[in-house]
Protein backbone atom coordinates (compact mmCIF):
# COMPACT_ATOMS: atom_id res chain seq x y z
CA UNK A 1 0.00 0.00 0.00
CA UNK A 2 2.78 2.68 -0.04
CA UNK A 3 2.75 2.37 -3.83
CA UNK A 4 -1.22 4.14 -3.17
CA UNK A 5 0.34 6.52 -0.59
CA UNK A 6 2.94 7.83 -3.05
CA UNK A 7 0.86 8.70 -5.80
CA UNK A 8 -1.70 10.53 -3.56
CA UNK A 9 1.18 12.31 -2.20
CA UNK A 10 2.40 13.29 -5.46
CA UNK A 11 -0.68 13.66 -6.97
CA UNK A 12 -1.82 16.23 -4.66
CA UNK A 13 1.99 17.72 -4.79
CA UNK A 14 1.71 19.14 -8.12
CA UNK A 15 -2.20 20.32 -8.25
CA UNK A 16 -0.67 22.79 -4.93
CA UNK A 17 1.88 23.70 -7.62
CA UNK A 18 0.05 24.11 -10.10
CA UNK A 19 -2.78 25.91 -7.91
CA UNK A 20 -0.08 28.57 -6.47
CA UNK A 21 1.64 29.04 -9.56
CA UNK A 22 -1.35 29.78 -11.35
CA UNK A 23 -2.52 32.38 -8.86
CA UNK A 24 0.59 33.81 -8.50
CA UNK A 25 0.72 34.12 -12.34
CA UNK A 26 -2.45 35.56 -12.38
CA UNK A 27 -1.68 38.32 -9.73
CA UNK A 28 1.46 39.91 -11.78
CA UNK A 29 -0.77 40.13 -15.26
CA UNK A 30 -3.40 41.64 -13.87
CA UNK A 31 -3.50 46.19 -14.00
CA UNK A 32 -2.62 46.87 -10.48
CA UNK A 33 -5.30 49.73 -10.58
CA UNK A 34 -8.24 46.99 -10.77
CA UNK A 35 -6.88 45.74 -7.06
CA UNK A 36 -7.24 49.14 -5.72
CA UNK A 37 -10.94 49.77 -7.72
CA UNK A 38 -11.80 46.57 -6.32
CA UNK A 39 -11.14 47.72 -2.75
CA UNK A 40 -8.70 44.40 -2.58
CA UNK A 41 -5.33 44.40 -1.12
CA UNK A 42 -2.53 45.80 -3.80
CA UNK A 43 -0.97 44.07 -6.47
CA UNK A 44 2.35 43.70 -5.06
CA UNK A 45 0.86 42.59 -1.56
CA UNK A 46 -1.10 39.73 -3.88
CA UNK A 47 1.86 38.90 -5.64
CA UNK A 48 3.98 38.88 -2.74
CA UNK A 49 1.59 36.41 -1.11
CA UNK A 50 0.83 34.01 -3.92
CA UNK A 51 4.32 33.97 -4.90
CA UNK A 52 5.37 32.82 -1.38
CA UNK A 53 2.95 29.81 -1.67
CA UNK A 54 4.11 28.88 -4.21
CA UNK A 55 7.74 28.92 -3.05
CA UNK A 56 6.85 27.23 0.47
CA UNK A 57 4.52 24.47 -1.88
CA UNK A 58 7.70 23.96 -4.48
CA UNK A 59 10.20 23.68 -0.77
CA UNK A 60 8.16 21.68 1.11
CA UNK A 61 7.32 18.84 -1.31
CA UNK A 62 4.38 18.68 0.67
CA UNK A 63 1.19 20.53 0.77
CA UNK A 64 -0.21 18.64 3.60
CA UNK A 65 2.48 20.37 6.14
CA UNK A 66 2.67 23.32 8.69
CA UNK A 67 3.57 25.79 6.15
CA UNK A 68 1.86 24.00 2.98
CA UNK A 69 -1.92 24.08 3.76
CA UNK A 70 -1.69 28.10 4.79
CA UNK A 71 -0.21 28.59 1.18
CA UNK A 72 -2.81 26.51 -0.70
CA UNK A 73 -5.38 28.55 1.45
CA UNK A 74 -3.91 31.86 0.66
CA UNK A 75 -3.75 30.79 -3.69
CA UNK A 76 -7.29 29.67 -3.35
CA UNK A 77 -8.58 32.50 -1.54
CA UNK A 78 -6.85 34.52 -4.31
CA UNK A 79 -8.65 32.72 -6.80
CA UNK A 80 -11.81 32.58 -5.49
CA UNK A 81 -12.28 36.03 -4.23
CA UNK A 82 -10.14 38.38 -5.63
CA UNK A 83 -9.62 37.29 -8.88
CA UNK A 84 -12.91 37.45 -10.17
CA UNK A 85 -13.39 41.45 -8.28
CA UNK A 86 -9.85 42.26 -10.13
CA UNK A 87 -11.46 40.36 -13.46
CA UNK A 88 -14.70 41.94 -13.65
CA UNK A 89 -13.96 45.44 -14.40
CA UNK A 90 -13.63 47.13 -17.58
CA UNK A 91 -10.63 48.16 -18.70
CA UNK A 92 -10.48 51.51 -21.12
CA UNK A 93 -13.05 53.18 -22.93
CA UNK A 94 -16.38 51.30 -23.06
CA UNK A 95 -16.83 51.81 -26.55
Amino acid sequence: MPWFDHWVFNALYWAAQVLTAWAFVDALIRPSAGFVAAGKLTKPGWAAITGLAAVIIFLSKNPMTFLGLPAVIAAVVYLVDVRPAVRGLRRGNSW
